[in-house]
């Protein structure tokens, strides 16, 4: 009886630690263009972690990325960034996306051209809606930019891409930094942003 205490006891308290760990992510949805290049950058950022590519904000269920790139179904490239709130905020999370895209074009990032490359942010919940328009807003205010054409929406139902999307700038570092370098992505950012 001792050892089935003690093992009941083990699993509650296992339970209790995954449940706590759980409630300590929160989840946020960014389309910044090319979905490697969005993961790549917010893999980096300190208390964000895992990234997730994916497709969002369109109209067909379980899309592929043949039907995705092909602009038929009203899907963007996304990606899901999975953070811990007590090391990095929403907000911070959303300041840090502006400054990794370009929101002055519509329907396109770089060298990616289509609705399916559009930059967004999706939103959970009404505290990250007023967080996502304040800051828009206020970019708008700072005169830096005349229009923003980043498309600012609730969330809907983020599907996973392909796995071998998933971290394509580690596996195939090669190839993914001359697409990011002959895209023109880092420059352009850093003529937006400096």
């Amino acid at each position: 009886m001792n050892k089935t205490f003690r093992a009941l006891a083990l699993s509650a308290c296992l339970s209790a630690v995954a449940a706590t760990a759980q409630a300590a992510t929160a989840t946020a949805v960014f389309a910044g263009g090319c979905f490697w290049c969005i993961e790549a950058d917010f893999e980096k950022l300190a208390g964000v972690t895992e990234v997730e590519s994916g497709y969002t904000a369109g109209k067909t269920a379980n899309p592929t990325y043949k039907e995705v790139s092909n602009g038929h179904t009203g899907h963007t490239e996304a990606v899901r960034v999975i953070y811990d709130p007590a090391k990095v905020s929403y907000a911070e999370l959303v300041e840090y996306f502006w400054r990794h895209i370009d929101p002055t074009v519509k329907d396109r990032q770089f060298c990616d051209i289509g609705s399916q490359y559009r930059s967004g942010i999706y939103w959970g919940s009404p505290a990250e809606r007023q967080v996502v328009e304040a800051s828009r807003d206020a970019l708008l205010k700072s005169g830096r930019f005349k229009a923003i054409h980043t498309e600012l929406a609730p969330a809907s139902t983020f599907y996973l891409a392909e796995d071998y999307h998933q971290d394509y700038y580690k596996k195939n570092s090669v190839r993914y930094n001359y697409y990011r370098y002959s895209c023109g992505r880092d420059a352009r950012v850093k003529s937006l942003w400096q």
